[in-house]
């Protein structure tokens, strides 16, 4: 995992690349967002959805919400990003056009619109 931390608008978002799976549980999430609070104090969040296990995007599993609700419980704004037309499941796409009208949880297919939106919620 690498991490690089952007500042905009006088705040501070830690931008995550990696090649492998970061997030496959409600766990791994946790010591995700422990991790890059640790390294980086920032509690805004970038993460290609490459780093996320494919069980995520099959809301029937739950996982998203369970995970998705600690970020909430934690007080971490999260953008994952990528591209999401790959999945032709429509409430996916429900899913993920709600989470783009609130303020803690988004989706976005690259890494200026996560940062601009990031900088400004």
């Amino acid at each position: 995992m690498k991490i690089i931390t952007v500042k905009q608008n006088n705040v501070d978002i830690a931008v995550i690349s990696s090649s492998g799976i970061l997030i496959k549980d409600v766990q791994s999430a946790l010591d995700f967002m422990a991790t890059v609070s640790f390294e980086t104090g920032c509690n805004r969040i970038i993460l290609n959805k490459s780093a996320i296990c494919e069980d995520f995007f099959q809301l029937s599993t739950k996982l998203a919400g369970e995970i998705l609700q600690k970020f909430i419980n934690y007080h971490v704004k999260i953008a994952i990003i990528g591209d999401f037309s790959v999945y032709s499941s429509k409430s996916l796409k429900d899913f993920i056009y709600e989470c783009n009208k609130g303020k803690d949880i988004f989706f976005f297919p690259d890494e200026n619109q996560a940062i601009e939106k990031l900088s400004l919620v």
